[in-house]
């Protein structure tokens, strides 16, 4: 088995990393968990063993001395949530970074969804 250095077991994508494992019969050897994929990814530079990171936390650019393997299809995708306090007014930077982050989200959607009645909108 390789070594594996990944996130902390209270990090939001570690539960689905232990699951893939327990799926399959297997126990990872987990030398090193960290909350943070910098961190991760430093230590798999010095050669301490193989990291598993969020997608987004690598950049073949920044990271050059590394090699990213997409892994999506054995440990699944996480959700991630935008909030913003209902009722609040939003400058259009913020209504351009949500629609950097999601391309179906657009500035009638989130005003929308801000004018609701209810405490989680779903778009």
């Amino acid at each position: 088995t390789f070594p594996l250095i990944t996130y902390d077991v209270n990090f939001a994508g570690r539960p689905k990393i232990d699951k893939a494992f327990e799926l399959r019969h297997l126990q990872p050897d987990i030398v090193l968990e960290a909350i943070d994929a910098d961190v991760i990814k430093t230590y798999v530079e010095v050669g301490l063993g193989v990291g598993i990171v969020a997608g987004l936390a690598y950049d073949p650019e920044r990271d050059r001395n590394l090699r990213g393997l997409p892994a999506g299809h054995l440990f699944g995708t996480n959700v991630t949530h935008l909030a913003v306090k209902q009722g609040a007014y939003l400058r259009s930077f913020v209504y351009t970074f949500i629609e950097l982050f999601s391309p179906t989200l657009n500035r009638k959607l989130v005003e929308q969804a801000m004018s609701g009645d209810h405490e989680a909108y779903e778009l």
